[in-house]
């Protein structure tokens, strides 16, 4: 490793914006709304307020599987919350995630509308309300929510910790890339060595836990996180790789992909999703006049 840096840590912190880096102009070191602005609600009881991030993209998948195998009460209104555009601190947003982080939920099926909020949190509520993609037999459920959390606690390392230092830092730290992608690295080995006594991390049948961790690293190990792919070796990771190439798959979640997706091919962002013929009729594509 390189020589260190010669900046040393002041008595109290105060806040430099200037150190921000790319999302400088979002990020603060306190909470609430920065300006009133209403949420919008359609004709579903659910209505989801998210991007297609890793953690967005979770929700969307679930709930197209949820569709998939039947259940019509999981129809959804999907909005999208651009939070480069500080989106996420408007006063509805922060009264149904007080953390201004998407996704958000408001389940209005009931006589009192319902806030969830973390995408864990959602993914277990859309579970238990309908019954499916999280086992009732006592010892698959705890190894599904093993799983999940498991995700939720190691994804900052991915993200937070990797993803910032490697792609989005204003400078390139061999320390903090190197402490960080060693972690990185020991997480995606941690998941192949599950995956390898197992069809999916749950067992054998996909789980809430599949969908919570494939957005994060089925994502890194196709490639599409961080340009990264090269640098961290994925393709070392034959089980992660066939695990992350069925779940990729599966209709419902080549459209979980698609909604509150702003980057890519116009083909394949849905910016908004009020019904299923969204997908055939109202892609980026679709709505963009011609060239």
């Amino acid at each position: 490793m390189t020589g260190s840096s010669d900046y040393a840590p002041p008595k109290i912190w105060t806040w430099n914006k200037a150190n921000g880096g790319q999302f400088a102009s979002i990020n603060r070191p306190i909470a609430g709304p920065t300006h009133d602005k209403d949420l919008p609600v359609g004709r579903h009881p659910l209505q989801l307020y998210s991007l297609a991030t890793p953690n967005g993209v979770k929700v969307t998948i679930m709930l197209e599987e949820l569709l998939a195998v039947g259940h019509s009460g999981a129809e959804y209104d999907a909005w999208l919350i651009r939070i480069g555009e500080g989106e996420q601190f408007g006063s509805g947003f922060v009264e149904v995630n007080p953390n201004s982080k998407i996704p958000a939920l408001m389940d209005r099926s009931g006589p009192k509308p319902i806030r969830v909020f973390e995408s864990g949190s959602i993914l277990v509520y859309l579970a238990e309300k309908f019954g499916a993609f999280l086992p009732t037999d006592a010892a698959a459920r705890a190894e599904c929510l093993s799983w999940l959390f498991w995700q939720m606690g190691s994804a900052p390392y991915l993200g937070g910790g990797f993803g910032h230092f490697y792609a989005y830092a204003p400078t390139k730290i061999e320390y903090a890339i190197d402490r960080f992608a060693m972690e990185v690295k020991r997480q995606l080995d941690v998941l192949d060595r599950r995956l390898a006594e197992s069809e999916y991390l749950g067992g054998k049948d996909y789980t809430i836990a599949d969908m919570a961790v494939w957005p994060w690293y089925g994502g890194l190990a196709k490639g599409w996180q961080y340009g990264a792919a090269e640098f961290l070796q994925v393709q070392d990771y034959k089980n992660v790789q066939r695990w992350a190439d069925a779940i990729f798959e599966r209709p419902a979640v080549k459209r979980g992909r698609m909604v509150n997706r702003v980057s890519g091919e116009p083909s394949s962002q849905l910016h908004e999703r009020h019904d299923a013929s969204d997908f055939e009729m109202r892609t980026q594509d679709k709505l963009e006049p011609a060239s």
